[in-house]
């Protein structure tokens, strides 16, 4: 089993960063904080792989093959120390590094399709595909493999090179991943780079990069465009949500509430597609707050390596503090905790569990992204008021409608302004699918062969008719 260290990761020995764990709030190891001025020389590698990357798409797609079953036998490694830095149950760690493998699978049987255009001149014209050049990928903390293998996975695929930066916050199991990715895939056509700002902001303004691929905030997501633009870089942005889930006044509560509570909570509800606010009818809203509550008060929380762990950390103290000034703000605005509210008494980075009610409107913990375990359930009269409010945001990534009549929910779901919509689960997703926001919500398409189509451009070739 290579260590991280045996990668081709470059970095000063002498600048380090420390990785803390999130159940503890202590520092367990560190990582190389590489500085801004490294990237030339990996870049420019990235750039000479990709001559040879390029040229062969069945070598390509053995690559990507041989690399899954390398992620796959490497997982009783990854997954405990991707729990150790993110928080995650352990469980839910093995299932990332599976959803990583799977997607190098998927892409790997993906290829470009050449089309013929006939337009009635003597011509034949073919649109063909070809690679852009190497990719940058910004990761975000919440799910370090998965986001990274969606950006890595159809850029590989495509015929481009990547250069992968994880979090400062995850960045180990990133590393480890690109030592097992190496085992597999020629030298230099993924290289992991970790370490603290400005590096990331370098490796969206580098020249040599000619697609930027990065999942995080609104604020960063509009630096990194920025940065790109001076290259004229192409940039895919996904910014996160602030999901909805519509109650409508035929359902089932005690049905629908523990996957409605878990499409919320997951990860301790750092998921972009979580449910962040639920519209509830008003006759039905105490018996919905009721049933979050009390999942939300009996759910195990805790360490992420402890086996019966069902809720881990917060990932980090300034998500924390986030996390617990918007559920403040939101009780000294009337706001009612029906569960939680506060910190966990103990070391680490642990939030109760939270159900809020009577919250106004117009509450940040409502309009904005809360990105923790807090979730506001708001009562509605009109269904038409709560289409509307599900809508009344600056973001729109994805949204559910829930209710027994199927066709009725899917009526209301089409009215949803956001990229994905489900009826009765929600935050599901297949390889298979476009995954795409509206607003605030990104740029660009990842996802099934849209994510593929997204590494690439088209290159058109004329030639006369034979005579």
């Amino acid at each position: 089993m290579p260590t991280p260290e045996a990668g081709r990761t470059p970095g000063h020995r002498a600048a380090r960063l420390a990785v803390v764990d999130p159940a503890t709030g202590e520092a367990f190891d560190e990582a190389p904080d590489q500085q801004p001025d490294e990237l030339d020389a990996v870049v420019d590698r990235a750039r000479r792989a990709w001559t040879g990357w390029r040229a062969d798409p069945a070598a390509r797609a053995t690559g990507l093959l041989a690399a899954a079953d390398a992620v796959e036998a490497a997982g009783d490694d990854l997954a405990p120390l991707l729990t150790r830095e993110q928080g995650k149950p352990l469980a839910e760690s093995y299932a990332e590094v599976a959803r990583t493998a799977a997607r190098l699978r998927y892409f790997a049987d993906l290829a470009p399709r050449t089309r013929r255009i006939d337009d009635g001149r003597p011509v034949r014209s073919e649109i063909r595909w070809r690679p852009l050049g190497p990719v940058g990928a910004i990761v975000p903390w919440n799910f370090p493999l998965q986001l990274a293998a969606a950006k890595f996975a159809p850029a590989l695929a495509a015929g481009n090179t990547v250069v992968l930066k994880p979090s400062p916050y995850t960045p180990l199991a990133t590393r480890l991943l690109g030592s097992v990715l190496t085992t597999a895939l020629p030298e230099d056509v993924l290289t992991v780079v970790t370490g603290r700002e400005p590096l990331g902001a370098r490796l969206a303004s580098h020249p040599g990069i000619r697609h930027v691929t990065f999942t995080g905030s609104v604020p960063t997501g509009q630096a990194v465009a920025g940065a790109a633009a001076s290259s004229l870089a192409r940039v895919t942005l996904e910014l996160g949500g602030n999901d909805a889930a519509v109650l409508l006044d035929d359902v089932d509560v005690d049905r629908i509430a523990d996957r409605l509570f878990w499409a919320a909570f997951r990860n301790c509800g750092q998921v972009c597609m979580a449910v962040k606010r639920v519209y509830a009818p008003a006759r039905l809203h105490a018996d919905v707050v009721e049933a979050l509550a009390h999942r939300a008060k009996t759910v195990v929380v805790g360490p992420g390596l402890d086996p019966d762990t069902r809720l881990g950390p917060v990932n980090n103290a300034p998500q924390l503090a986030r996390v617990e000034r918007v559920t403040r703000q939101a009780l000294a605005a009337g706001a009612r905790a029906a569960a939680g509210g506060h910190r966990l008494d103990g070391p680490g980075h642990f939030f109760a569990p939270t159900i809020l009610t009577d919250v106004p409107p117009d509450d940040p913990v409502v309009t904005g992204e809360q990105f923790g375990p807090v979730l506001p359930v708001l009562p509605y009269r009109d269904l038409d008021e709560a289409v509307e409010a599900a809508n009344g945001t600056d973001f729109g990534l994805g949204g559910s409608v829930w209710g027994t009549d199927l066709d009725r929910a899917e009526a209301v779901a089409d009215r949803l302004e956001c990229g994905t919509a489900w009826i009765n689960h929600h935050a599901e997703l297949s390889l298979a699918q476009p995954f795409a926001g509206v607003g605030n919500s990104g740029v660009g398409v990842a996802g099934g062969p849209w994510g593929l189509y997204g590494n690439l451009r088209p290159f058109v070739v004329h030639r006369p008719q034979e005579a």
